[in-house]
This record gives C-alpha cells, structure tokens and sequence, in this order.
C-alpha cells in the first residue's frame, strides 16, 4: 500500500454504480427472469414473480435460489435472461465518468452479479472498457461448487486471493448497503454510490435510508469525480462539484 495510506485498487459495482440499470436493464430483466421461471417451472405469472423477488431477498441473486432449489443451470439462465437486444439503446450514464475513471489513481476492477457477456456490452457502449483492468462476473464467484455473489463474504475473500491484495489496498464503490456491510467486515472500505438509487424503485435503498451513512461506509457520493477527494491528498486532484 502506498505510503500515504491510499488505495491502489478499485472494485466498482455495475448496475446504478456505473450507470442507470434502472433505466437500462431492471424491468427488462425482470420480465425476462419471471419469464424463464414461469416456463423452466411450469408456474404461472404471479408464481414466477413471487419467486423471483423472494430468492432475490433471500440469497441477494434470484439465480442462487433457482440452482438451490430447482436444479436450474447458471449458464443457461444468464444466457436466456440477458440477452436484452435493446440494452444498448436504453443505456444512460454520466459523460463525466470516463474522465473521473482515468483520472483515478490505482488499478481498477468491475465486480458485478451479472454475467460477463452483459458486463462487457454495458461498458463497451458507455465507453469505459479500457477504463478497467478485468471484470469479475457472477460467473467467477463459485467456490466449491456454489455459487457465492455479493454480499457473501467469502466470494470478496477469494477474489482478493485471486488478484493477490490485501483488503486495506481497497475500496468498494457500490450502490447497495448489504454488499458493503460484507465488504467491510472483510476490511474493505466502502462507498456508497447514490447517483441513482434515490429515483430507483427496484432496490431497497430509497427514501430516508438515504440521507444517512451506516457506521461501515466510508464515504457517500453522488458522482465518480468526487472520488478522489475522500482518499486522496488535495494536492493530487481537483475537485469537481457533484452533479
């Protein structure tokens, strides 16, 4: 680690991080999942989306529920519920973030739920794959046989040793609170990304939630510019006013 205690190594979150998955990709991909369940399962509507948001509550991804208990193949759920044909249209980030990414000192990495091929289209058409070392995708975070997404902490413990860090080389910037309470009982630091969940009806960070920082988040932004104000030395930056 730097010697001024900084970060060198960046873990950013994907959907409402990056950019507007409420917009962009929710309510597609929920049609599309209840969809799956409802012809995978032979349940009818109303059934398939009860099981959808109650394994999404449960296990933090509805797919861990659907491998758990129906024997559901990963591959073949994420290939059949993401395919999206008009996701690059609905796309909608901040022209501001390509900047503030490659502004940003230290190696950066997206570690998102969603599968690989999805990851790679979002970037791609919001311009900020080069902006990033690798992805780590829902796809990489199997361990013994299980798959282990945010928020489970040992999923963090074994991507870490994977890119061999420390916990205090890094930061998670991430919209959602349960993913950083995990992280940081892991001994990352997080920060909370509110640029979108305050208008996001899909996630449970909303209304007055939002107005206050948990003892385990480090820092609260609202743009990816205002980062390097928080773990940086002044001298190293300028800072910009959220948006």
């Amino acid at each position: 680690m730097a010697a001024a205690g900084r970060p060198v190594v960046w873990l950013f979150d994907l959907d409402n991080t990056l950019h507007d998955a409420s917009h962009a990709a929710f309510g597609l991909l929920d049609e599309a999942m209840n969809d799956y369940i409802a012809q995978a399962l032979r349940v009818d509507a109303a059934q398939a989306d009860f099981l959808r948001l109650d394994y999404w509550r449960r296990y933090g991804a509805t797919l861990l529920g659907l491998e758990r208990h129906h024997g559901i193949r990963a591959a073949h759920f994420l290939e059949h519920t993401h395919r999206l044909p008009d996701l690059e249209q609905r796309l909608r980030g901040s022209p501001r973030d390509r900047a503030a990414l490659r502004a940003l000192p230290g190696r950066k990495f997206v570690l998102t739920n969603a599968p690989a091929s999805y990851a790679k289209r979002v970037l791609t058409a919001l311009d900020l794959a080069d902006c990033f070392e690798g992805i780590v995708s829902i796809e990489g975070m199997r361990l013994f046989g299980h798959l282990r997404p945010k928020p489970d902490a040992r999923m963090f413990r074994v991507v870490l040793a994977r890119l061999k860090l420390r916990p205090a080389q890094c930061v998670l910037v991430e919209d959602t609170l349960a993913h950083q309470r995990a992280a940081r009982a892991v001994g990352l630091r997080t920060v909370w990304m509110q640029r979108y969940v305050w208008r996001n009806a899909h996630g449970p960070e909303v209304g007055a939630r939002l107005r206050r920082k948990p003892a385990y988040v480090y820092a609260r932004i609202r743009s990816l510019s205002t980062l390097a104000t928080h773990f940086l030395p002044a001298r190293a930056h300028v800072r910009h006013a959220d948006p």
